[in-house]
Parts: C-alpha cells; structure tokens; sequence
C-alpha cells in the first residue's frame, strides 16, 4: 500500500515479477487505500516517512537561519537526521491512524515498525492502544563490531599477525580470521537500552570477559584503524569503531552499539568539522554532507529499481538472488504465525557463510530495564513463538550509561510525545528552551513561527497554536 501511485505500481510489479520467477504461489495485491490493506491482516508493517525526506530537510534550513544547527530536533542523545520527534507531527499522526485501523480492521494482527522514530511510535502505540506493536531496528547489528575488535586482538595474540588494516578496510578476508580463531559458540554478549540508545552490557569470551579485548584494542591499534578507515571509508554509516564510539565508550563505561553511535552530547555535533573528527571525512550521516548523500542514495535506488523492473529481458533472480538478506523481520513473522520458537536467525557475512545473529526488538518494558517504567518501550533481545514476542533477561546498562545517556533520551521521548498528544505551542517553547542553542526568547518564538508558516504545515501550525 502506498499513496503514490508510481510507487505503488514500482514495488507491485516488482513482487508479481519476482513470484512468479520462483514460482511462488502467491497472491499479491496493491491499494492506495490504507484500510482496505489493513482489514482482517495477520501482520501490517509501516516503513512510513510522512511527507518524505525533503520536507524534513527544509525544516532543518529554516532552523539553521535562526541558529539551530542541524535543525531544533537534534539534542543531546538524538542528533540521527531521520529520527524526527519534536517535529515529527505529521508522522505520528499517520502511525495513531495506522493504529486505530488496526484495532478496529484487524484486531489479533501485529503492527511492526520500521520506521522511525521507533521509541516514540512504539511507545505511543503501546501505551494509547490496543495493538500488538513492536519496533524493529537494525542498528543492533552493530554487534559486529565487537566480534571484529575480537578477531583483531586474537590474530595479533595467536598468530602474532596485525589484521588491523584489513578490518579497517573491511576486506572481507578479517571475518575469515575470525572464524578461524574464534568460536562464536564461545561468545556471550547481550545489548541493552532505549532504540538508538544501546549498550555492550555484558561482552564474555571463552568464560572470561571480553572487554579486556576492547581495551587492549583501543591503546594499542585503535589510532592505526583510524588511519586506513579514514582513507578507506566510502559510507557515511561505517562509524561502528570511529573516534566517537570509542570516546563514549571511555567517557561512559560501555560500548555504544549501532546508530547509538551517531547520538551522544554536542561535544561531537557542534559544526561541520568537529563531526568529522569524530566521524570520519563525510561528518556521518547526519551532517550536511551525510544527509546530502542520503537523499542522493534514495533517488538513484528508486531510479535502478524502476530500470531493473521494467527491463524484462534480465529475470529479476538473476539480480536479486533468492537468498536469505538477513532481514529480522521474516523470522520474526515466521516464528509467530507457524508457531516456531526462535531468539537468533541466521545473519550473512560478507565471506557469503553466516552467522547466527541474537532477535532485537523494542517492545514494552514491563519492568524489564529496572529504573524505566514499565510503558516504555526497550530494545533488548528476545524469544519469538506462537504466542507472541517475550523478553529475554538481560544485564542492565551502568548506573552512568542510564543517567548520562539512557534517561535525557527517555526525557526527550516524553517531550515529544506530550507535544503531539496534548498540543499548544508551550511544549515547542519548553523544547527549545533546554536548548543550549538558544540565547533568547525571540529566537525561540521566530523559529517556531517560521516553521510553522511553511507550506504543508497548517494543520501543525493548528495543532500547536
């Protein structure tokens, strides 16, 4: 379901092309209509990015004229160019409505969310519906990292052979390393934490704590890493080892994992330059340059994707070979709906072998993460069956990761959340004025103003008049 047509018609062709290649056999259907998707579903997925990338992108300039920059909705712990809160009216409300659909179209089926902010929507949903709702991010695969660090020390201890240069240049050749030196059998760790806010708590090799590795790494190779990744790096997202992760690492205890990486305080977000100290030549995916390529990556993908469908001389298998893609999301539903009890789901590596990866999701607390409450949703890992998606024990993050990180990032979900539900332009006011920003009252009341007298956003000027 989309409502772009073009889009619409793109994807659907895609997916009866691809059927009937395997020979799959499979009904597929399209609609513009939200509710006609929705009725009687075993599973929706929402990848929803209300009014797109572009229109976010304006309201971050708008702010920028007024001193905000990167926009008034990066702050402290929530600095990543996609994860739209404060601002992020028009998405919230697309995701109530999906919701709402749902409880009265399809009522037994599961909602998952892939589509940010997952914190947010997944709590909001969790605490106003009915819905059996789960937020779905991959940035807990950055898991990796730590195995890589791992494959590096044990290279260097068994073999008296320095693999930083190959990890640094991710030449697949370092997970053949690690495979040989380690087994993965052997390895014990759990992440815990809010979604784009998660932690290493417990990293064990062999029975023995692994972190020693970590630490090893840092003093002793990771400056070179920074050496060849620097030259070598071609992603704005190749930040799981950067200067940043290790920083909030020595500042906070734990290993940041994933996008949790891309956050943290304004020591690392203050401008252009100081991003790319931090993370790397392109600032990360969050700067100007990173956001830039972001919406370049999109548009050339739906460009090829348009090539490659409506080119019917290439079988799209031939592109598109029908292997597993590592996506969370098919276990998940599978283990649901045949009833087949799950907590890992096989991960490929770039060496075309794989791994077995531990199920993350973000799902209500319920007292899971003691120190939050309990109708908040956390992202920890899990077990999957007939009867839904269950909490797995984990060890809690640092009394210093939960005040420094965990509890400002839970605070500003709260802000959000109260603005859309309650209105009234006192929770923009009281948004920006933590702002450390901010230097008056009249550049909080124009930029607020200026935003809100864009085009496309009369009914968010409304609603926080």
């Amino acid at each position: 379901m989309d409502i772009d047509e073009e889009r619409l018609r793109l994807i659907t062709t895609f997916a009866k092309r691809y059927a009937e290649e395997l020979g799959v056999p499979v009904e597929i259907h399209a609609t513009m209509d939200r509710r006609e998707a929705i009725r009687d579903a075993d599973f929706v997925i929402s990848s929803v990015l209300a009014k797109g990338y572009t229109y976010y992108e304006t309201m971050r300039d708008v702010s920028e004229r007024y001193g905000y920059y990167r926009g008034i909705n990066s702050v402290e712990w929530n600095m990543v160019a996609d994860y739209h809160t404060i601002w992020g009216y028009y998405q919230f409300k697309v995701h109530m409505g999906i919701a709402r659909d749902i409880e009265e179209l399809a009522p037994d089926a599961w909602l998952l969310i892939v589509a940010n902010p997952v914190l947010e929507l997944t709590t909001m949903i969790g605490r106003e519906t009915k819905v059996k709702v789960v937020g779905i991010c991959h940035g807990f695969l950055g898991f990796r990292a730590a195995l890589e660090v791992l494959a590096m020390r044990l290279a260097k201890e068994r073999l008296g052979r320095d693999i930083t240069q190959l990890c640094a240049a991710h030449d697949p050749e370092c997970y053949r390393y690690l495979f040989n030196l380690v087994d993965l059998g052997d390895v014990e760790f759990e992440m815990a934490g809010l979604n784009h806010d998660i932690w290493l708590t417990r990293f064990r090799y062999a029975g023995e704590d692994a972190y020693r590795y970590i630490d090893e790494w840092v003093e002793e190779d990771a400056e070179r890493y920074w050496g060849v990744w620097r030259e070598y790096t071609t992603s704005p997202w190749d930040l799981d080892l950067c200067p940043a992760a290790v920083d909030m690492y020595r500042t906070y205890g734990l290993l940041p994992i994933g996008d949790t990486v891309r956050g943290g305080t304004w020591k690392y977000h203050w401008d252009l330059k100081t991003k790319q100290r931090w993370y790397g030549p392109y600032g990360g995916p969050d700067s100007e340059i990173g956001c830039a390529i972001r919406i370049l990556i999109v548009r050339r993908s739906i460009e090829e994707l348009k090539r490659t469908v409506y080119d019917t001389s290439t079988p799209l298998v031939q592109r598109y070979p029908p292997r597993p893609s590592g996506e969370v999301l098919a276990p998940i539903m599978d283990s649901i709906y045949n009833d087949i009890p799950r907590d890992s789901y096989e991960l490929p590596t770039p060496l075309g072998t794989a791994i077995k990866a531990p199920i993350y999701a973000n799902i209500m607390s319920r007292g899971t993460l003691p120190r939050l409450p309990s109708d908040v949703a956390v992202e920890i890992p899990v077990r999957v069956d007939g009867k839904g998606i269950h909490p797995k024990p984990v060890t809690p993050p640092t009394t210093k990761v939960f005040n420094h990180a965990i509890l400002p990032r839970y605070v500003r979900m709260e802000w959000a959340l109260e603005a859309f539900l309650e209105g009234g332009r006192d929770h923009l006011v009281n948004w920006l004025l933590y702002d450390v920003r901010t230097r008056s009252m009249r550049q909080v009341e124009e930029v607020i103003e200026a935003i809100l007298k864009l085009p496309g956003n009369e009914e968010m000027a409304k609603h926080y008049s």
